[in-house]
């Protein structure tokens, strides 16, 4: 067993994760515990206090209606931002997400507002209402940001540091993964159960990065620790997608292959 602050192996987290996501989620064992407090005493490095009144931004898929006056007695219905309940969390009936359960609602913020409106998936011509969201006080939260993404091959366990940079990777790696509505839920109980760590323990949230652009994500386990200070509304004009080559590419030399698949 490994020192409390210290983990184990490189692939600590992937182990943690398929043993809560296949195993036992709900009362933890040695190894899993171990596990957690190990990335507590790690943690240490990474919390930092994001002061009270700093700006975060939430996004909502779609609008509300609000009536216009054009004028000759004409009052026409035009899209408008959502009202300020509705760009709260639901109490008591929030879907799963990366950080918490069904039916515990976080606050899900962006430090940027194209952040917040690319984690809503917009599709072109949808509509997304957008509001800037100002802290009450100051929250704790563990940082698990990365700069360093590399998927590291070791052969053999690396020293200690190495193993707590690549777990800490996988960890932002595991909360910065799109959710999509076709995911098994059982994928987010590892994050899941990491967040709720940090929360028995006092801190007030997780940051982790966005694999939709710069700018992070903040997920806040009070949902009143912010109040709501402006809404607005965006329509979405494009999508810019930026691919790149990700394996070497194959190609078909037989000459009936090839005219099978030209006349398909």
């Amino acid at each position: 067993m490994s020192n409390t602050g210290e983990f184990e192996s490189y692939r600590s987290y992937r182990q943690f994760a398929l043993s809560v996501t296949k195993r036992r989620r709900y009362a933890r064992n040695p190894e899993q515990a171990a596990f957690l407090k190990a990335v507590l005493a790690t943690s240490v490095a990474r919390q930092e206090v994001i002061p009270s009144g700093s700006a975060l931004w939430r996004a909502q898929l779609g609008h509300a209606w609000h009536p216009e006056d054009l004028g000759g007695g004409v009052v026409e219905e035009l899209p408008a931002p959502f009202d300020v309940e509705r760009m709260k969390p639901l109490r008591n009936r929030s879907r799963e997400n990366r950080a918490n359960p069904k039916g515990i609602p976080y606050l899900y913020l962006a430090t940027d507002q194209d952040i917040a409106v690319a984690e809503v998936r917009p599709w072109i011509g949808s509509y997304v209402s957008i509001a800037q969201f100002a802290l009450k006080r100051d929250v704790r939260v563990v940082n698990c940001v990365t700069d360093d993404h590399r998927l590291m091959m070791y052969f053999g366990e690396p020293e200690p540091e190495e193993r707590e940079r690549a777990v800490w990777r996988d960890i932002d790696r595991a909360f910065s993964q799109p959710v999509t509505p076709d995911d098994n839920t059982a994928d987010y109980a590892p994050t899941q159960v990491v967040a709720e760590f940090f929360r028995e323990n006092g801190l007030d949230g997780v940051a982790y990065g966005s694999s939709l652009g710069l700018g992070h994500n903040v997920a806040l386990f009070d949902t009143e620790v912010a109040v709501l200070v402006n809404c607005g509304l965006r329509q979405i004009r494009g999508v810019k997608l930026d691919a790149s080559p990700a394996a070497n590419p194959y190609f078909v030399t037989d000459a009936s292959v090839e005219r099978s698949t030209s006349g398909a």
